[in-house]
């Protein structure tokens, strides 16, 4: 484990913020977009957070976006400047943004959900040549919850990027879409065989989406979600997030949807 200082702090939403972490003597190796580290909370405990900030970044600066919903993120998310937190890490799998180059790329974010994706859309900005056409779809429940709204202006002034922001409860003065991502997902047009989707999200969220997809003709395998579980140790010892033969922490969380479909169609005790 690894000591890092808060160096940055930047309030989201009512219940989420955002933490730029600086090591104090040595930085991990770089993670790739997807990746999450062990985040530890000295006297509380610790987590698997997702990283949120762009993998380029120069003196192993690290960015996670974490909400507040129990003793640990809570802790975590009360994290003031100056202040140290245990890092480990990275592990598991990332987007393998590589394999969709030369295609269309899809990427569907609902709620703290785009947090793990927006080291993917940084990446993707970062070498747009590569790509054709790029569409990212956010979605979150109230205009008050939405994240990254600087990042969501930028991308939304880039005319490389189709850009569509959806909230499910609107209120005065929001000019987005309102309903479900699957509403403006189903309206992209796209070309099933050189198209890769990256979905992140609530569960049903990214089962509907990823139906959606498929309707369009894309492949299972070119769809790729982000499976959340309770990751303990990180290395594929303690058994906590196991789903099926996986082990998440080590074969995911970001797998292809060839892989998860069985597995989300499992009914939970």
């Amino acid at each position: 484990m690894l000591p890092f200082r808060v160096v940055r702090r930047t309030c989201q939403t009512r219940d989420t913020v955002t933490l730029q972490l600086q090591p104090v003597h040595r930085a991990p190796r770089r993670f790739r977009a997807g990746q999450f580290m062990m985040l530890y909370s000295f006297g509380v405990g610790e987590i698997a957070i997702s990283l949120s900030g762009d993998p380029a970044a120069p003196d192993g600066l690290l960015e996670h976006t974490i909400r507040a919903v129990g003793a640990v993120s809570g802790a975590l998310s009360g994290a003031g400047v100056g202040d140290r937190i245990g890092v480990r890490g990275p592990f598991g799998t990332g987007w393998d943004i590589e394999a969709a180059a030369g295609g269309d790329v899809v990427i569907v974010g609902g709620g703290v959900g785009l947090a793990p994706l927006r080291p993917l859309i940084l990446s993707v900005l970062a070498a747009r040549a590569r790509y054709r056409r790029v569409t990212v779809i956010t979605g979150a429940r109230t205009p008050a919850d939405v994240l990254f709204r600087r990042d969501q202006q930028r991308w939304a002034q880039d005319d490389s990027v189709a850009l569509v922001s959806s909230v499910d409860h609107p209120a005065p003065g929001w000019t987005g879409q309102i309903g479900f991502v699957t509403e403006p997902l189903a309206q992209v047009d796209l070309d099933p065989g050189r198209t890769s989707g990256f979905l992140c999200g609530p569960e049903p969220m990214m089962r509907f989406c990823a139906q959606v997809l498929l309707r369009k003709k894309v492949p299972a395998e070119h769809i790729r979600v982000s499976l959340e579980r309770t990751m303990e140790c990180g290395v594929a010892r303690c058994g906590h997030c196991q789903l099926g033969p996986l082990l998440l922490c080590r074969d995911g969380p970001i797998v292809d949807y060839a892989t998860a479909e069985p597995l989300l169609a499992v009914r939970e005790l």
